[in-house]
């Protein structure tokens, strides 16, 4: 098929699907109306993608969204413990993340994976782009946070956008 009539291939399907978990139905016309917006969204937005899309290891990604999501549960049920338990025993840092990421998309998707893990936030990139700023929640080891984010998001991320 013509990237011409279909951008972003696996976007399309995406889009559909949040549209119907959106509307928790699947009903035709929300079926219809899914896969409408989900082909004419990137059509429309096509100018704006900065650098095509490759994925280069698609189990490597599926591998780490299941991991993110493992990951939100397991920090939502933390940092539930620690508000409801003693707040005082918080211990709150900003943590420099030095990245091996280059292009666009991989940063935003690993500053936004980690926005997404309750307990932490990225809170400023480098204008070499070069460190990512993150806040924790409660960070008793700093450098074992950061290992962490490396390990767990930022290295799959290269593996599946960039080349190795």
């Amino acid at each position: 098929m013509s990237t011409r009539l279909l951008p972003h291939p696996l976007l399309t399907p995406a889009l559909t699907a949040v549209w119907l978990l959106l509307n928790n139905s699947l009903a035709p016309g929300h079926l219809l109306l899914g896969a409408l917006l989900g082909w004419l969204i990137p059509l429309f937005t096509l100018q704006f993608w900065p650098e095509t899309v490759r994925i280069r290891q698609p189990w490597v990604l599926l591998r780490f969204l299941g991991v993110v999501l493992f990951d939100i549960v397991i920090a939502n049920l933390a940092v539930a413990r620690l508000i409801l338990g003693r707040p005082s025993r918080l211990r709150p840092a900003f943590i420099e993340v030095p990245l091996a990421l280059e292009s666009d998309l991989a940063i935003s998707l690993l500053a936004n994976t980690i926005c997404l893990t309750p307990g932490t936030v990225s809170a400023l990139l480098s204008e070499d782009r070069r460190v990512l700023l993150v806040h924790a929640l409660d960070a008793p080891d700093p450098a074992a946070v950061r290992d962490q984010i490396k390990s767990r998001y930022e290295a799959p991320l290269k593996a599946v956008f960039e080349s190795c």
